[in-house]
């Protein structure tokens, strides 16, 4: 896949996601090693709750981009993990390294705009706005709520019967 682009300011915050509180005291203010360590951290952590079929996963912090490494079985997979990674708050681009088992055709990435909501991009997508179910299963873990999105969030749009 390469370089995927993201919306650096949007995703989910470090502090709200490994800290659980405070952002000022879960993570530095100011870009450096410390906070490459955390979002390291954090996208280790939110990689390994989906319980993949991964070898030797990697993920490297620098500044604003995220490389990933290892292997996975699926393009689904593949795709979940720069999907964590780059909806991480402060990652503008992934440095998509994974080599895939069982290749499989790419999903459409899609960052989500002020006023869409999963209905609207299914809609858009697939021509059918009850299709949104799809797009709310390919994007779990990191959706919990069809109703919860939001604007900068990169969702991955698979193609039609290959969810």
């Amino acid at each position: 896949m390469g370089i995927i682009d993201f919306v650096k300011e949007a995703g989910e915050k470090l502090a709200d996601m490994v800290g659980g509180g405070d952002a000022k005291a879960a993570a530095p203010a100011a870009p450096g090693p410390d906070l490459d360590a955390e979002a390291e951290r954090y996208i280790g952590l939110m990689v390994g709750s989906l319980n993949l079929d991964a070898q030797d996963l990697a993920c490297t912090v620098d500044g604003d981009t995220c490389t990933v490494r290892g292997t996975v079985t699926s393009q689904l997979d593949r795709e979940k993990v720069v999907i964590i990674a780059g909806n991480t708050q402060g990652i503008a681009r992934v440095d998509d390294q994974l080599v895939v088992k069982e290749p499989a055709p790419e999903a459409v990435f899609y960052t989500v705009q002020k006023g869409d909501s999963l209905s609207k991009i299914a809609k858009a997508q697939y021509g059918d706005a009850m299709k949104y179910p799809v797009i709310f299963e390919a994007n779990k873990p990191m959706l919990k709520d069809p109703d919860k999105i939001y604007p900068g969030q990169v969702l991955r749009i698979p193609q039609e019967g290959n969810a």
